[in-house]
């Protein structure tokens, strides 16, 4: 797949997360098989571009090629001004956020609320496309709600005005994450446009990544929330788009060890406060469904040190070895229903 001047190594990008996806977890998804991971996004106030979040979010130290930024915002001079701003620290495609619906972004007007101003969306898609010279790429939504779905208008006026690929969540922005996802609009947009489209939503398995693309026509699919604690579902996916067979399940050792080598990106890129934090949500998400993880996870919120958060997890995984070499996940873990404080937001 291409997207401007830049060929991705496969048709499967990590969805832009807030909270989630910085340059510790796209370098391991890329790692683990992703041709292609959006930043989480990035606000298009100037006023905000030396707090310590906008810094972090526009680090790309050492990131695998090519390095796509997300950027938010809702005036177009604004947004213009971010782009060049992000390309200038080293992005290499500008990604717009239409897509994130969630309140604190649409109360501002910015992300999937777009959606319901049509002629704005046109002034800031001019306005970001004439700022820079790297590719730009749109993520929307397939419209407000359910009576005003207007994916077709928008991509159709994205791909006029220059916009290179266009990723599309397959819900309104009053669906929010409830209910299932829906396809039928992606593949109309697909039939109504020529620029590449990306697919997205509700895809979790190697079988619904290949289902969807074969359903709406789409270049590429978009992984988000499966990706959580499951960086290595872009390598099964690939596999499987590639033979039609499922790779192994990773092994206890190798999950060990893809979480360790994780958590050290988190401490370091955040230091150890900070970082032992953030790593809470993803030891959750790692572990969700194994046996014996409720308590576990319970355990590891109050937890206070980094070495006691590591020793932790090596006792626990060291245990798990105990009961099978490969990792088996159970239906109903004793908290299944909880919800982290710290979810993300999938833009």
């Amino acid at each position: 797949m291409q997207i401007g001047n830049h060929i991705l190594k496969n048709n499967l990008v990590v969805a832009p997360m807030a909270g989630v996806t910085d340059r510790p977890f796209r370098q391991l998804c890329k790692k683990m098989g992703a041709g292609l991971a959006v930043s989480e996004m990035v606000t298009s106030n100037s006023l905000l571009y030396g707090s310590e979040k906008t810094k972090r979010r526009a680090n790309h130290e050492g990131e695998v090629n090519p390095i796509s930024v997300q950027i938010a915002g809702a005036d177009p001079k604004m947004m213009a001004e971010a782009a060049k701003h992000n390309v200038d620290n080293g992005a290499q495609i500008i990604d717009i956020n239409m897509g994130c619906p969630a309140k604190k972004i649409c109360n501002v007007m910015a992300g999937s609320a777009l959606l319901k101003d049509e002629p704005l969306v046109a002034q800031i898609l001019r306005a970001v496309v004439g700022a820079v010279d790297v590719p730009v790429t749109l993520k929307i939504r397939t419209g407000w709600d359910k009576q005003n779905r207007n994916a077709i208008q928008i991509a159709k006026m994205a791909e006029d005005l220059g916009v290179q690929a266009l990723a599309m969540h397959g819900r309104t922005r009053a669906c929010a994450y409830m209910g299932d996802a829906e396809y039928d609009t992606i593949a109309a947009v697909k039939q109504a446009i020529k620029i590449p489209l990306i697919a997205n939503g509700d895809i979790t398995t190697p079988e619904k990544a290949k289902f969807v693309l074969d359903y709406t026509g789409a270049d590429a699919v978009m992984i988000g929330r499966a990706a959580q604690g499951r960086p290595w579902i872009f390598r099964e996916i690939e596999h499987y788009l590639t033979t039609g067979t499922h790779l192994l399940p990773p092994t206890v050792d190798e999950i060990h060890a893809v979480m360790l080598e994780h958590l050290h990106d988190l401490y370091e890129f955040y230091g150890d406060l900070t970082g032992m934090r953030m790593a809470r949500k993803h030891i959750s998400w790692y572990t969700k469904g194994l046996a014996g993880s409720a308590q576990f996870r319970h355990t590891m919120n109050t937890l206070q040190t980094i070495e006691l958060q590591l020793q932790a997890i090596n006792d626990f995984f060291v245990e798990l070895k105990t009961k099978n070499e490969r990792l088996v996940y159970i239906e109903n873990d004793a908290d299944d229903s909880e919800t982290d404080a710290s979810s993300a937001l999938a833009a």
